[in-house]
């Protein structure tokens, strides 16, 4: 209902007789389906709508909103928990917000630690259909942190349910009018999509998300994980035509961001090239200079496409060694797919002491993030 300006008007306006007729129109029910939802006469409700009678009495306003999964104030009367919601959605920005700065500093599983009750608190209410716009668009904000964070802690065999919580928010998304908002959504559901495996709907949603984004950095952003999507699906046109667009807003940018700058770019590049068969062409990106990452785990992204790189072009000692580092990083910052990169790299660079490594690691790193028995 808070999708369609009419019936969002008659929600907001606190008049009960309104808020039935929407309620009606929006649903296709007749006044004779809405009085037995309720347990009320035909006649009662055609009364409320013409404003002859209202319930005086709080019990029954609260009653007509449980009934209908509205929201308790709306109809001008309180619900037990209302001031307790009231003030987790006063912080909930803050907590997303909050949560991003961990992930992207390095500290995933307390961003996920932070990220879950909230949207579970949210979900509920949600399921009760006791949201309203702006609290919506929070649901969306944490459903879509959360996937991210989800699709950075978990094992590549559990990437699908990171990009089941990005796919709900891009739901949500999708009819709350915020351009920006669905440009950030298309683009992150795209990259847990790339990473479950799912290649061809990943390109189609960076693709959207690209043409959908308002900014230089979203668009360059956009572009980045287009070109990683784009290289794994085996696509050299696309894949080129994104790296170059990357380019070309990285000389534009005032200022560096997570996956716009030199480093991400560099990485980007030579791991599409990679997937592409282009080994060589890979190694000569890699040698150029690139400065630091701008985040923690684009280290380990970035060693671990050296050691593939390098041990695809026969150097093993380099790339026994980029592995390593990656491992000993990866288990420490609690990375399992990055482990899982690092164990088929090593295997097909015949590394075996590595792969050992890997995974031990790999199999201590599943055990903390186990549920518990």
């Amino acid at each position: 209902m808070w999708s369609d300006p009419a019936a969002a008007a008659a929600l907001t306006s606190g008049d009960l007789a309104a808020v039935l007729r929407a309620y009606r129109a929006a649903n296709r029910l007749s006044q004779e389906s809405l009085a037995a939802m309720l347990g009320y006469d035909k006649s009662y409700i055609a009364m409320i709508e013409t404003r002859r009678r209202s319930p005086g009495d709080v019990g029954g306003r609260r009653h007509i909103a449980r009934a209908l999964g509205l929201p308790f104030h709306l109809l001008g009367v309180t619900d037990p928990d209302d001031a307790d919601f009231a003030a987790l959605v006063q912080f909930g920005d803050s907590v997303i917000r909050l949560a991003e700065i961990a992930r992207q500093s390095g500290r995933v599983v307390e961003a996920v630690n932070e990220l879950w009750p909230l949207a579970a608190r949210l979900e509920a209410r949600a399921a009760e259909g006791r949201l309203e716009r702006d609290t919506l668009l929070l649901l969306a904000s944490a459903r879509l942190a959360l996937g991210v964070s989800l699709g950075t802690v978990l094992p590549e065999e559990r990437l699908s349910g990171a990009a089941a919580w990005t796919g709900k928010a891009l739901v949500l998304a999708r009819q709350l009018d915020d351009e920006d908002f669905l440009a950030t959504t298309l683009r992150m559901h795209g990259n847990e999509l790339r990473k479950a495996g799912r290649l061809r709907a990943a390109v189609a949603r960076l693709e959207h998300a690209a043409a959908a984004s308002t900014t230089s950095a979203g668009h360059g952003a956009a572009l980045a994980l287009l070109a990683r999507a784009a290289g794994d699906a085996g696509q050299p046109d696309r894949f080129a035509d994104a790296i170059d667009g990357c380019r070309r807003r990285l000389d534009e940018a005032t200022g560096y961001e997570v996956l716009l700058n030199p480093f991400t770019l560099r990485e980007i590049h030579a791991r599409g090239l990679l997937a592409l068969n282009r080994p060589d062409e890979a190694r000569q990106v890699l040698d150029s200079a690139a400065g630091e990452p701008a985040a923690p785990q684009w280290q380990v992204i970035e060693r671990v496409t050296t050691g593939e790189v390098l041990a695809a072009t026969g150097e093993n000692a380099g790339a026994e060694e980029a592995l390593t580092a990656a491992v000993a990083t990866a288990e420490q910052r609690r990375l399992p797919h990055q482990l899982q990169r690092a164990v088929r790299a090593a295997e097909h660079g015949r590394l075996p002491a590595v792969v050992s490594v890997g995974r031990s690691a790999l199999n201590r790193l599943r055990g903390l993030l186990s549920p518990a028995a």
